[in-house]
C-alpha cells in the first residue's frame, strides 16, 4: 500500500503506511511504530512517548476519542509531535501554545499533561466540537493563521488514537539498537513509573500498582483498553524508567527483542493486570 502521509522535520521522522514489514535505516537506529486497522504510523521515541502522554491525559480527563485525534493533529501541525521549548513569538510546548494569551506559565506548558489538560479544556468549551470536522476543531481552539493545515494530519491521527487509546490491542511498540544487548544491571524505576501513570493517567491507576519482589511491579487496570494505553505508555517511557519487560493480556514486549515488538506470552500475569520489571 502506499504511503499516504509523510513528515520529516527537524531530524523527526512520522509516516503513515500499509501494514507491511518496517525495514530500513528507522529500524536500525531507534523509534516506535502505532498500528491500528491496516495503517501503521512511524514515529520517534519522543513523538510516542507524547502520543501516549495525550491519551493518557484523554483518560484522566474522560476525553472522547475525536478528542484524541483532534490533539494529534494539532500536535502534529504545531510542533512535528515534539516538546518544543521555542516557537513563534511566546508560543512553547506542544501545541505551541502561547502564556501570553492566557494558555499558562511556560514552564507548565513545556509539560506535555499540562499541556494537553488546556487544550482539553479549550476543547470541551467549543460547542459540538465531536461533530466537527477535525481540523475545524483545531482551529477552533488553535486560532492559527491557516486552520486548513490541520487537514493534513487527519488520517495519521486516527491511526494513532486507535493504537494509543487502546482501541486497537498490542499496536504500540518501540524498538532501539541500544536496547539489543542484555539489560542493565539496573533495576527499574518503580517510584517514577507510578508518579508518571498517577501525573498522566489519574490517581486511580497508580493506586492499582504494587511492588512485587522488589524489581518488577503489576498494574491493574481491568478493561482491556486501558490496559493497551497504559502499556503504550510503558513501552514508549521504557529508556526514561528503565524498563526491560512489559506484558499484559497474553502479549510480552521485551527491550531487546528489537522490531518484533509485542509477543505471544503463554505466562501471562493476573487477568486484568499489567507486570513490568
Amino acid at each position: 500500500m502506499a504511503v499516504v502521509a509523510i513528515v520529516l522535520a527537524a531530524g523527526t521522522y512520522a509516516a503513515v503506511r500499509g501494514l507491511a514489514p518496517v525495514i530500513g535505516p528507522v529500524l536500525r537506529g531507534s523509534g516506535c511504530t502505532a498500528s491500528a486497522k491496516q495503517q501503521s504510523v512511524l514515529l520517534d521515541t519522543q513523538q510516542a512517548s507524547i502520543a501516549a502522554t495525550i491519551a493518557g491525559v484523554a483518560h484522566q480527563q474522560s476525553m472522547p476519542r475525536v478528542a484524541v485525534t483532534i490533539a494529534y493533529a494539532t500536535a502534529m501541525q504545531e510542533s512535528k509531535l515534539h516538546n518544543l521549548h521555542y516557537g513563534d513569538m511566546d508560543s512553547v510546548g506542544v501545541f505551541q501554545q502561547r502564556p501570553s494569551q492566557g494558555w499558562g506559565p511556560t514552564k507548565q506548558l513545556e509539560d506535555p499533561v499540562y499541556a494537553t489538560t488546556k487544550f482539553f479544556r479549550a476543547l470541551e468549551s467549543i460547542h459540538g466540537y465531536e461533530s466537527m470536522p477535525v481540523y475545524q476543531a483545531a482551529q477552533d481552539v488553535q486560532h492559527s493563521a491557516d486552520g486548513s493545515a490541520y487537514i493534513q494530519y487527519e488520517k495519521m491521527a486516527t491511526t494513532m488514537t486507535a493504537a494509543f487509546t487502546g482501541q486497537r490491542g498490542h499496536g504500540v511498540y518501540c524498538w532501539s539498537a541500544s536496547w539489543s544487548s542484555p539489560p542493565s544491571p539496573r533495576q527499574a524505576d518503580l517510584r517514577g513509573v507510578t508518579a508518571g501513570l498517577s501525573h498522566t493517567f489519574g490517581a486511580a491507576v497508580a493506586a492499582g500498582a504494587s511492588d512485587q519482589r522488589g524489581h518488577s511491579m503489576l498494574v491493574r487496570v481491568g478493561q482491556p483498553r486501558l490496559g493497551w494505553a497504559v502499556a503504550s505508555w510503558l513501552v514508549t517511557h521504557a529508556s526514561s524508567y528503565r524498563l526491560h519487560e512489559v506484558r499484559f493480556s497474553g502479549y510480552q514486549w521485551r527491550a531487546t527483542a528489537g522490531s518484533k515488538g509485542w509477543v505471544k506470552d503463554a505466562g501471562e500475569p493476573p487477568p486484568g493486570s499489567i507486570e513490568l520489571s
